[in-house]
């Protein structure tokens, strides 16, 4: 319990659900709460539309997008359509068709500029009834049966939000890991990136607009950028190293990204002199875990919890799933039934989660790299990475899912042997 700097005024506000942060889970957690009939206050810091990181979506996200009632409104905006990606390493080339997969379900989904996605998907969330404040920041909470919230509107005015949970869909801010002291270590290497949009002159027949890229840098494999064609003539383009490889002052990182961009001949080709549309970004760090993702009174959404890395875009789906996992349960639990959070929830989650830890892990060491351009793939084989590639990575039909190291690992030798 964090009892600290809690404002022990009376309560001026009682709801079922109060939501810390309006990105994807929030709002996807947000309208199915509102569809069961419980009223949901969120709480944004920040106001939208927002710059965001994270543009690349996974198919197996729509499901979760259609169940809260927000994809006809994805569908109409005119984003980027995404069938796949494409892998290139050095004169390598690998595409993967996530409509050609061992799971069932969605094959194509959306590359899409985060501040109009995320803006799209909270405004739905409302339209359903969600009391939605932006400007709105949590300063302390209370736990327990009925949790406390310590919180500041937009005018700095201090008010107390009770309710019967919390869920935590802060993102990167991390409000209640932060408050509850619940971080642990990731396993995972401190790893950045920096990336910016450029303008995307390309004919379209230069480049396969409806996969993202995924690149490896020519000398160092661990070294990878991403680029995301977006709609109205702009990209996506970041690189990812470790934090010591990308060091340089705030000044400095337009020239950096420049010149790593033209070191790799794919992307120096495509996009060397191209036109930055915005300034140069960085984020270091982000690699995020914690022991449990719930606690009395409380559950933690998407990278609240835990973010693994930027590689196959999976931070939206694990997103999703979590705000679809954690609305059923709580739905269950607002009406009287006995649930266990840990077993239907932290449990349940972590198992995709840890599918692809799998196979975040084996990309940086190299062993996923030579699975994936390996030039005599079986189809079979290739159908179950590419639906763990598409985010389907909770269908233990799969056998890349049921035991994706150990599979990944014998996967891995047979190519060393016979590459």
């Amino acid at each position: 319990m964090n009892t600290s700097t809690l404002d022990h005024r009376n309560v001026d506000v009682d709801v079922d659900v109060a939501i810390i942060g309006a990105g994807p889970s929030g709002a996807v957690a947000a309208a199915m709460l509102r569809k069961a009939g419980r009223s949901v206050r969120v709480l944004e810091r920040q106001q939208f539309p927002r710059f965001s990181i994270g543009e690349s979506l996974l198919p197996q996200s729509m499901a979760y997008l259609e169940e809260a009632g927000m994809l006809r409104a994805v569908v109409e905006a005119g984003f980027q359509y995404k069938n796949g990606a494409r892998f290139v390493r050095r004169d390598e080339t690998s595409a993967y068709d996530f409509r050609d997969k061992h799971s069932p379900g969605w094959g194509t989904t959306y590359q899409v500029e985060r501040a109009t996605f995320d803006d799209l998907l909270i405004r739905c969330a409302a339209a359903q009834g969600a009391d939605v404040r932006f400007g709105h920041t949590v300063h302390a909470i209370e736990t327990g049966e009925r949790p406390a919230l310590d919180v500041t509107d937009e005018n700095g005015t201090p008010y107390r939000l009770q309710a019967r949970f919390v869920l935590d869909a802060s993102g990167f801010g991390r409000v209640l890991p932060r408050l509850l002291n619940l971080e642990t270590p990731t396993g995972l290497p401190t790893r950045a990136a920096l990336f910016t949009h450029v303008r995307d002159d390309m004919p379209l027949c230069a480049i396969d607009r409806e996969k993202i890229s995924v690149v490896v840098h020519p000398e160092h494999g661990d070294v990878w950028y991403w680029m995301i064609p977006l709609a109205g003539g702009r990209a996506s383009v970041g690189c990812v190293a470790e934090g010591d490889f990308l060091q340089c002052a705030e000044d400095e990182r337009e020239s950096r990204l420049r010149s790593l961009i033209r070191q790799e001949p794919t992307l120096g080709a495509w996009f060397g002199d191209a036109p930055f549309l915005m300034p140069v970004r960085t984020i270091g760090g982000y690699s995020a875990n914690v022991e449990r993702l719930h606690g009395p009174g409380y559950a933690l959404l998407g990278n609240a919890g835990e973010f693994l890395d930027p590689v196959f875009s999976s931070g939206v789906t694990i997103a999703l799933r979590s705000a679809h996992l954690a609305a059923r349960v709580l739905v269950r639990q607002l009406s009287g039934e006995t649930v266990d959070w840990q077993v239907q929830y932290d449990d349940e989650l972590r198992r995709g989660i840890d599918v692809f830890r799998a196979f975040v892990e084996r990309w940086y060491s190299g062993e996923l790299q030579a699975i994936l351009f390996y030039p005599e793939q079986t189809p079979q084989i290739r159908r179950m990475v590419s639906a763990v590639l598409a985010g389907y990575a909770w269908d233990e039909t799969n056998p890349f899912v049921r035991d994706a190291a150990r599979r990944l690992d014998a996967l891995y030798e047979v190519c060393k042997t016979n590459g």
